[in-house]
This record gives structure tokens, C-alpha cells and sequence, in this order.
């Protein structure tokens, strides 16, 4: 398995997939499986297969922009796990955070704590985010 196909499944779950764009808990409009941006307006319908291709792109483009700042190697569970993570915080959070520096350092016990810290959407900490910050947790340390 690929890591986008380790990625896609976990992000699935978590995001859902409404063919109809609605604004998330955060106030931005989304469709499909999250994806986010400015086509993406009130009153837009997507297809199914417009929502599978852009998950994919989006996932791919959150791969590609999560590899630019790791500066380790990491498994295919772990990048996997990122992907979702950057997908759904976006790269600039990302970059930021003490999860890639603890990452960077190489160490993976302590980024894997990280995760749980990312659980708040509009200043309200979300139950749905606190699963899926577990999930991403527990993918990358699965293989560590």
C-alpha cells in the first residue's frame, strides 16, 4: 500500500463526504471530503467522482507539501498519518508546530503526543477532532 493509500481511508472517515458545500465548524466552505479553497462557494454540487478526484489531489498536494519541511525519514504509516493531519490543519499550522520540530529531532514519541494538542476549531475543542488526532497518533507510531 502507498502512503495516500493508507491516508485516504483515515481521512474519509473523519471528514465524511457531502456532496453539497456547507461551512465546517471553522466557518469555511467545504465539499467532498473537506476540500477547501476559493472554488469552493456556497450553492456548489460536486459528484461523487469529482469528490474522489479532488481527495486525491488534495492528499497528494498535502504529501507533497508535508515532505518539503520533514527533514527525516519517516514510514509510510507515519507520512500517512501527516497527510491527514496536514490536510486538515493545512501546511502553515504544520510547519509551525512543535509536532514537526519534535519530528525533525527524530523524536517520534514525542510528535506522536503532539497530535492530541490539535483538537479545537473555532475556539471549541471538537469530539470528532479529538478521535481523528487519536487515529493519526496511533498510524504513526503503529510501525515505530
Amino acid at each position: 500500500m502507498s502512503i495516500l493509500d493508507h491516508a485516504a481511508p483515515l481521512v474519509k472517515k473523519y471528514e465524511g463526504c457531502r456532496l453539497d458545500s456547507y461551512k465546517c465548524p471553522a466557518g469555511v466552505w467545504t465539499l467532498g471530503y473537506g476540500s477547501t479553497g476559493h472554488h469552493v462557494t456556497e450553492g456548489l454540487k460536486w459528484t461523487q467522482a469529482q469528490a474522489d478526484e479532488a481527495l486525491n489531489k488534495d492528499l497528494l498536494r498535502a504529501l507533497n507539501d508535508a515532505r518539503k519541511v520533514i527533514d527525516v525519514g519517516l514510514n509510510d504509516k507515519q507520512m500517512a498519518a501527516i497527510v491527514s493531519f496536514v490536510f486538515n490543519l493545512g501546511i502553515g499550522n504544520f510547519r509551525n508546530s512543535t509536532l514537526l520540530k519534535k519530528i525533525n529531532k527524530g523524536d517520534f514519541l514525542g510528535a506522536s503526543k503532539e497530535f492530541g494538542k490539535w483538537t479545537f476549531a473555532a475556539g471549541k475543542e471538537l469530539p470528532g477532532l479529538v478521535k481523528r488526532r487519536a487515529a493519526e497518533a496511533a498510524l504513526f507510531m503503529e510501525h515505530v
